[in-house]
């Protein structure tokens, strides 16, 4: 079954998405693409009204993009980026890219099947489960890692960016904000990442940024995780921010310094007191004292402050979790960063505490 549908946001053209599913006793089952059907695929690619013609019985499930030009001006430049970028990235917990090429004037990007998303996921469950939080937490922060161990900056992570396989593994998808980044930081457009998962240095105006506004985006969506509501739903730049500032308090140069300087803070916002996680119906009890304690760590205010995925992969919430099918999982992939980066070398993680 071919399932096509616009999509108007960022990207220019529409996704499809192939599956062709067997069916035992009213369960589906997806399998890897055949050759014929990738045959067909670079032979014979739909359009926006087509169904895929020959793909055979035993083509299982997998997923394309199609970015289109833009008034014929070229490929759009996001769908370059994420191909350069996505190319480089091979982790576990990063959406794996099949194939690209070109037809006429499209690019299609071949992407591994995983329907389903983790804000899809949460609402099919009615709210995850502590044992689960700290899976998916562990698996968000290990990816995002990985991607800034590699300099790229995501800047678009939300939990429909977020995906979960059959295994119940989460892989970062939709890398078309992603931004290689190098020192000194240059200045980026503010209009990035969805706003509710924006952090504070971007929502002022600040031009210049770096990974710590994906560390922001992580706490938020660790925090939506526990609760199943977003943290910051914030319907404007400015709605947000003062959602922001009635949960941690308004901040003043004391606890961020510099921010009176960023080019959209105003001296007569209004005072409002740090409310506590506490106060948030449901975050202690499924994250736990720990849990919390890393909230606040990529949550802090001050990007120089923020804590950075590597540090939070040592953090104590994540003592407990059995870590043994992520290091198998990244061994099998070849990727030897998290060794070198964040474990003792005997199988073990190191432990952070915050001061």
């Amino acid at each position: 079954m071919i399932i096509s549908h616009n999509n108007n946001n960022k990207k220019k053209g529409f996704m499809t998405r192939a599956n062709n599913s067997s069916s035992n006793g009213g369960n589906t089952t997806n399998t890897a693409p055949s050759a014929a059907a990738v045959h067909e695929y670079h032979h014979h690619p739909p359009n926006n009204t087509a169904f895929f013609p020959t793909l055979d019985k035993d083509a299982g499930a997998f997923e394309f993009e199609q970015r289109l030009d833009q008034e014929d001006e070229g490929v759009p430049s996001t769908a370059i980026r994420e191909v350069s970028l996505l190319k480089e990235l091979k982790h576990p917990n990063i959406v794996k890219l099949l194939d690209v090429f070109c037809s006429q004037k499209k690019l299609y990007l071949i992407f591994e099947f995983v329907d389903l998303d983790l804000k899809k996921h949460m609402k099919q469950v009615g709210g995850l489960t502590k044992d689960k939080v700290q899976s998916f937490a562990y698996q968000l922060v290990l990816g995002t890692n990985y991607c800034h161990e590699y300099r790229v900056i995501h800047r678009d992570l939300k939990p429909q960016n977020l995906l979960i396989d059959a295994d119940g593994t989460l892989k970062l998808a939709d890398f078309g904000l992603a931004r290689a980044f190098s020192l000194p930081i240059p200045k980026y457009t503010h209009e990035v990442v969805t706003v509710w998962y924006r952090a504070p240095e971007i929502l002022l105006g600040s031009s210049k940024y770096s990974i710590p506004i994906d560390n922001w985006s992580v706490g938020c969506i660790i925090a939506e995780m526990a609760t199943n509501t977003p943290l910051f739903p914030g319907d404007s730049e400015i709605d947000t921010i003062f959602r922001i500032f009635r949960k941690l308090g308004t901040p003043n140069e004391s606890v961020w310094a510099g921010v009176r300087s960023l080019p959209d803070f105003k001296d007569t916002f209004p005072q409002w007191r740090p409310r506590g996680w506490e106060n948030i119906p449901g975050l202690m009890d499924k994250l736990g004292p720990a849990g919390c304690d890393l909230l606040s760590m990529f949550l802090a205010y001050n990007p120089a402050d923020r804590l950075s995925c590597k540090r939070g992969l040592q953090h104590p919430y994540f003592a407990a979790l059995d870590k043994t099918q992520f290091h198998d999982s990244i061994a099998a992939a070849g990727d030897k960063s998290y060794d070198m980066s964040n474990s003792d070398g005997n199988g073990s993680v190191k432990t952070v505490t915050s001061s």
